[in-house]
């Protein structure tokens, strides 16, 4: 690659500005009946992933999650719903590449997060904590763009 190039070509700088809770909910309709019975929970984890454009070079990435726990009797004992959010500075990616980052990466970034909140106020709610699973987000993004391309849906942003 020759200097000129070099100077053309643009620098490619990821910073991550800023991490918050937009929003979270915590419903627990089996209360205090729930406390009662033998602890013996199925859970639910729905994830979805989306983006806005802030401005030219900065990104919100939202990482939204869904628990539900049922008791034996398909009852919810507790419901969380949380949108665990960031804002990316991304400067010099394009196409493919971006899309994965603002999928795959971002998301990977924010779930610590979201673990822990969803952690702490299941605990608040005087629940056995919970410790959400680790999420492989390069294959979620995988799956989910197979999933758009075999539909032929060119929409990137939205992973479920």
């Amino acid at each position: 690659m020759s200097e000129q190039d070099q100077a053309q070509a643009p620098e490619t700088q990821f910073v991550l500005q800023r991490i918050y809770v937009k929003d979270l909910s915590f419903e627990s309709p089996k209360s205090p009946d729930a406390f009662l019975q033998q602890w013996k929970p199925q859970i639910n984890l729905e994830m979805n992933v989306s983006h806005n454009v802030l401005n030219d070079d900065n990104y919100e990435v939202v990482l939204s999650l869904t628990i539900t726990a049922r008791n034996e009797a398909e009852e919810a004992v507790y419901l969380v719903e949380l949108q665990q959010a960031g804002i990316f500075l991304v400067r010099g990616m394009e196409g493919e590449t971006l899309a994965q980052t603002l999928g795959s990466f971002c998301p990977s970034v924010l779930f610590p997060y979201a673990r822990e909140a969803v952690d702490s106020v299941v605990i608040k709610g005087s629940f056995p904590a919970l410790m959400l699973a680790p999420v492989n987000f390069d294959a979620v993004y995988a799956q989910a763009k197979a999933a758009r391309d075999a539909q032929g849906d060119v929409e990137i942003g939205t992973l479920q």
